[in-house]
């Protein structure tokens, strides 16, 4: 089951339309779906996760915890509704497009892609496009 939930007020335009895109996704890769949750946030709220949990004293658009069973994905995504809003504007980019790679980014980290090395961060962002294409599909 796919959920989401805010801390900071942040409501996506239509929950159904991206869960069912994420669904896509998980079939997309030959995985199943568990529990998947999304967390809205702002920026102070991921930064407390981000020192409290992984030891950065740094700020981020995106923290996943990934729980996956094999190739049942579980875990918990925390995303910074802030953080992609600046993004969003210097990538010169919709806040839209820019979440909507961020949601990507966070599954497929649950998917086994990895974005640490120059080649997996090419890699990462292929797959990001790749399954932001997905959401335009008639569903």
């Amino acid at each position: 089951m796919i959920n989401f939930f805010s801390e900071n007020n942040f409501e996506l335009e239509d929950n159904a339309a991206y869960e069912k895109w994420l669904q896509q996704v998980i079939i997309s890769e030959e995985k199943k779906e568990g529990d998947i949750n999304y967390i809205f946030c702002d920026d102070e709220y991921l930064h407390e996760i981000n020192v409290k949990y992984l030891n950065h004293d740094d700020y981020t658009d995106i923290i996943s915890f990934d729980n996956a069973v094999g190739t049942i994905l579980h875990g918990d995504i925390f995303i910074s509704t802030e953080r992609v809003a600046e993004n969003a504007e210097k990538f010169q980019v919709t806040f839209q497009d820019e979440l909507k790679r961020v949601i990507a980014h966070g599954l497929l980290h649950f998917c086994g892609y990895k974005d640490k090395t120059d080649d997996e961060a090419q890699l990462m962002r292929e797959k990001e496009d790749e399954k932001i294409k997905m959401f335009h599909v008639e569903q």
